[in-house]
């Protein structure tokens, strides 16, 4: 028989709570597809955004979508129709596409950072260093690598026996609460998030840093108080939105098991997997004029 697992919510729960639950994911889940297709348009049948960052931004707005459509929808009808259960294999599928997303995620917004550092800090090389081939060999690199590498969290997981509870107290399916539940050893599973979370994590986590500081170094040696600040006002956003993802998916993955709690296993997923994809477009619309004008335009037509 197919095992079946049930996302846990709070009993009694009053009818407003229950509406409104449904009708805030709904705005979101909106909001997001409607900010990251206009932006991925825009960008696409605009030939002077035809660069390498508007390129990486593409590929975000793509994962956005894909990342915030892997839970959302489900949990709106869990709202909704009170059905609580997910199939094993609609749990391998969220499993499988979280890692996939989230990894990527991680990995676009470093290539934008090494962007803005080359156009910044070596301008006169930036044809070079950012070529098209380049570009495509990152992007490409970043999806296969996730792809495996979500495969492998798949695969690793799911022959696990879950024998202790068909509860996960959490909106949709995820690593570190599968592990809580099953009753086999998990010692290599910890230790592929362990492992990647040091190496790769760790790594575009730092050259992020790297990179904004040589930006902020450079910035700050601009004459013009205008140009400091809108370099400024650009950056801090990104920054942001990355630390607020990287930490909670930190928090989510890699915290002992025995630190869970309801309370901020939903805090930290929801700022790694509904803030982002809600958050980018109108970071990176509302600071770029290039994009706003293209975007009016398109909506013109």
């Amino acid at each position: 028989m197919i095992p079946r697992w049930a996302a846990k919510e709070k009993a009694a729960i009053g009818v407003a709570n229950a509406t409104r639950g449904p009708i805030m994911f709904l705005v979101i889940y909106l909001l997001a597809l409607i900010g990251n297709f206009l932006l991925a348009i825009a960008m696409i049948l605009n030939q002077h955004l035809h660069a390498p960052v508007y390129f990486f931004l593409v590929n975000l707005s793509f994962s956005d979508v894909s990342l915030i459509s892997t839970m959302i929808p489900k949990a709106m009808g869990t709202s909704l129709t009170n059905n609580r259960e997910i199939s094993y294999v609609g749990c391998a599928t969220q499993v499988f596409s979280v890692v996939t997303f989230g990894g990527s995620e991680v990995d676009l917004l470093t290539f934008m950072a090494y962007d803005r550092y080359v156009a910044i800090c070596h301008p006169l090389q930036y044809t070079l260093m950012m070529n098209w081939d380049a570009c495509l060999q990152m992007a490409a690199a970043s999806w296969i690598s996730n792809l495996i590498h979500a495969l492998l969290h798949t695969i690793l997981t799911f022959r696990l026996n879950f024998c202790k509870s068909n509860i996960i107290e959490q909106f949709f399916c995820d690593v570190p609460h599968l592990l809580i539940i099953s009753c086999t050893d998990t010692r290599i599973n910890q230790f592929l998030i362990l492992v990647i979370g040091i190496t790769v994590d760790s790594l575009c986590c730092e050259l992020i840093f790297i990179f904004y500081g040589y930006i902020f170094s450079a910035v700050l040696k601009v004459p013009s108080v205008q140009g400091r600040y809108k370099a400024f006002s650009t950056c801090f956003p990104h920054l942001t939105v990355f630390s607020l993802f990287f930490i909670s998916a930190i928090v989510a993955y890699m915290r002992p098991q025995n630190l869970s709690s309801h309370t901020l296993d939903l805090l930290s997923a929801v700022l790694y997997t509904v803030l982002p994809p809600f958050l980018n477009p109108f970071i990176y619309s509302f600071r770029n004029k290039d994009i706003q004008k293209a975007m009016c335009k398109m909506l013109k037509k």
